[in-house]
């Protein structure tokens, strides 16, 4: 179990060590250190192919966004489809040279054998396609939800703005979260594996497989049996005992539910259900898992019941888990009460003559647990990781650190100039303060609302880049800028959701760039190239995301409102709902009226100085005990994010991510770390690429016409808990549940 916090004093051997390999033991059994700089990067068939797989992705996952049967298409699966058709291109296409004309500029549509360069690069393009865009969502719940009119060039500007802002922040921390070998970003050995099964050249073992060999046959396997739960039997994505054997508990069914309640006894036999929200756990190291088992057990197993069962903020009202706003009886929060649909401002007349608005305990508390995450990160990374970072500060100054890959990227291709990136991020600032101001004013944001969520998210990006390049797991900066924006600026909505759309993603964009660099690290992508591609495809991919999400929003009729909509309708956009919510909670009722002091909850706000301190503790130890390898690898931010992704997850995908994370890189990665090194990452990228063609195609060939597989018990996606989302306070009524006197 390999934890690159535990190896942070770096001696003269240490850094010969690094010369020659990387000091990540992962990195060094699965990266190879060789580099073939001849090879040819930005071709036609980069081009061609890379443009065409970010279109299609970006199409086909906003289109299914709305759809009650949510299907989301990975990049492995685009890494997989456009290997064969580089090879037919380089097999069909001529060789001759095409001159541009009036230019000096030539270039081939065929320059030889499609090679492993240009394949990472489309999958480059394939990422920006499969990542969602952030402000599409806002588009959707201002035109749907709140059915209020947005200029198009607003919606538009807004979307593009949103998602180049966080070049900028890439481009400064790069020096930190790239070039140094112990930010080794956990995920890209998944594909950098899969790569190497794709293309080099192996030897089948005597009674073994090659990797290619495995990848197919875990291709096929995975593929073949998604039949069952995504169409006969979608019941087995979960299976909660509990509720079968006590039909008419509450308690039983909010014990046991893996959808709605604490999921003890409930698994699945799905690997949709395991990968889910929180993608393969095969991705993860075990040090991170294991602090997300003990977060998991300590917030699910003791914060909630406790406070569910003794009535913290009158939490037996309302559901055990949900995502909704609730009014004093347990009733849906009604909105427009409270809310100026001329203005579009908060009524306070109207709210002051209805109700507080209330949340399920579960809600609440990962409210509460999001704000100590996010103070825990920073703390973290000063403590854990700030020699390190001093460290490669004046390295880089001297031009000096790194490991192999480094030294490797530095001798083969030029650098790429940080103006570049400076230049990007001013121009972008600037449109992003025109968008706000302009058009009527009609995002509310004012022009300074754009630099406070630029700032944030440059305060924010290098923490957090820290833990995610380290752990595969990330922090959001949903919250705070929510609570940022919400004190300073209270009573408008569109201004609160815009603001943390500019906070949040422009960090989370800055990310993700950041591991594609990583990616064009290991591979020995020219980064000029890096550079060009990754601009290109998000471009891209904004545009065609923004224009499926306004065709959709314009042409389908009670679109994400299921009562209007015709029986059978699949246009439900579930996954609107929380963002819905959310802006109610901090646009419209507003954090002092939630978490301050005229609100239910303004106890929950203690939560930030807990996770600030958190850290402390642990780290005192690690430094008193430095031979006790267990005290190295706590990660409090870990364990305050155990929840992992409840919301919209459910305890179920949590325990059966943690279960398989464990087995295949805790028990298995220590007992045959040979098979592990050569097959773990190809397993999660078999499993990964099957589900997702066969959710494809079954959607394209049987549930696009209605065919939603045999109608009997097991037809239904749903636990069989129904009586898990039932309040237990006396006197509250809610349709399908009983009453308790």
């Amino acid at each position: 179990m390999e934890n690159p916090e535990a190896n942070r004093t770096v001696t003269n051997e240490d850094e010969t060590d690094e010369i020659n390999d990387s000091p990540i033991e992962q990195v060094r059994l699965t990266v190879p250190i060789t580099d073939d700089p001849t090879l040819p990067c930005l071709t036609f068939r980069t081009w061609v192919l890379g443009i065409i797989t970010c279109a299609v992705l970006a199409f086909l996952n906003q289109f299914f966004t709305y759809r009650q049967n949510q299907i989301y298409i990975t990049s492995v699966s685009a890494q997989i489809l456009v290997l064969p058709l580089g090879k037919f291109m380089a097999a069909t296409l001529p060789r001759r040279e095409i001159r541009i004309p009036g230019t000096n500029w030539s270039f081939s549509c065929n320059p030889g054998p499609f090679n492993l360069k240009e394949h990472a690069l489309i999958t480059i393009f394939a990422n920006a396609g499969a990542t969602s865009v952030y402000a599409v969502d806002v588009v959707t719940i201002v035109k749907a939800f709140y059915h209020w009119k947005i200029h198009p060039g607003a919606a538009f500007l807004l979307t593009h703005t949103t998602q180049m802002l966080g070049y900028g922040w890439a481009g400064l921390f790069r020096k930190f979260l790239v070039d140094s070998p112990y930010m080794w970003w956990p995920a890209n050995l998944v594909q950098v594996s899969l790569f190497r099964a794709l293309h080099d050249l192996e030897i089948r073992p005597k009674g073994g497989l090659t990797r290619l060999q495995f990848f197919l046959v875990v291709f096929i396997s995975s593929f073949a049996y998604y039949i069952v739960p995504n169409y006969l039997f979608p019941s087995i994505t979960a299976l909660s005992v509990v509720c079968w054997i006590w039909k008419d508990s509450v308690t039983a069914h909010q014990i046991g539910s893996g959808l709605h309640g604490l999921g003890i006894g409930s698994f699945a036999l799905d690997w949709g259900t395991v990968a889910a929200f929180t993608g393969s756990p095969l991705a993860y190291p075990a040090f991170a898992i294991i602090n997300s088992m003990v977060g998991f057990i300590l917030i699910v197993y003791i914060l909630i019941p406790v406070s569910y069962w003794s009535n913290l903020f009158e939490a037996r009202r309302f559901p055990f888990y949900s995502t909704h706003s609730y009014d004093s009886i347990g009733k849906a929060y009604n909105v427009s009460r409270v809310l100026n649909q001329k203005t579009f401002d908060f009524n306070e007349q109207g709210y002051d003559g209805y109700s507080k608005i209330y949340l399920s305990i579960f809600f609440a508390c990962l409210y509460g647990l999001s704000f100590a995450a996010l103070t825990a990160s920073v703390t973290h990374v000063v403590l854990f990781h700030g020699k390190e970072i001093w460290r490669q500060t004046k390295e880089s100054l001297q031009g000096k650190g790194g490991d192999v890959h480094s030294r490797l990227m530095k001798k083969n291709y030029k650098a790429l100039p940080q103006w570049w990136f400076q230049v990007l991020l001013v121009l972008v600032i600037i449109l992003a303060m025109i968008t706000c101001e302009g058009f009527g004013r009609q995002l509310q944001l004012p022009y300074w609302g754009v630099l406070l969520a630029s700032a944030l998210a440059f305060s924010f990006t290098l923490p957090v880049g820290v833990i995610t390049a380290t752990t595969n797991q990330s922090q959001g900066l949903n919250v705070i800028s929510e609570l940022i924006i919400g004190y300073l600026y209270p009573g408008k909505p569109l201004a609160n959701i815009v603001f943390k759309t500019y906070g949040t993603i422009s960090m989370s964009q800055a990310i993700s760039f950041l591991a594609d660099f990583k990616l064009g690290h290991y591979m020995k992508i020219p980064p000029r190239s890096m550079f060009m591609v990754q601009l290109v495809g998000t471009l891209v991919a904004s545009s065609v995301y923004f224009g499926t999400a306004w065709w959709l929003l314009t042409s389908v009729e009670n679109i994400c409102w299921p009562d209007l909509l015709p029986k059978g309708s699949p246009w439900t956009c579930p996954g609107d709902d929380l963002f819905y919510t959310a802006s109610i909670i901090w646009g419209v009722i507003g954090p002092q009226r939630m978490f301050g002091n005229l609100g239910v909850y303004s106890k929950v706000s203690y939560f930030f100085l807990f996770g600030f301190l958190a850290p402390i503790p642990a780290w005192l130890l690690s430094r008193t005990f430095p031979n006790n390898k267990c005290l190295r690898y706590i990660h409090m931010p870990i364990i305050l994010s155990g929840t992992l992704a409840m919301p919209p997850g459910g305890a179920v995908n949590c325990i059966c991510w943690i279960t398989v994370g464990l087995f295949f890189n805790f028990f298995v990665y220590r007992r045959y770390k040979g098979w592990w090194a050569k097959h773990n990452y190809i397993l999660s990228a078999g499993l990964d690429a099957g589900v997702a063609f066969m959710a494809v195609l079954c959607y394209f060939a049987l549930q696009i016409n209605g065919s939603n597989g045999p109608d009997w018990w097991g037809a239904s996606l749903d636990d069989h808990c129904p009586l898990a989302r039932c309040p237990t306070a006396p006197g509250i009524e809610v349709k399908g549940c009983p009453v308790f006197q």
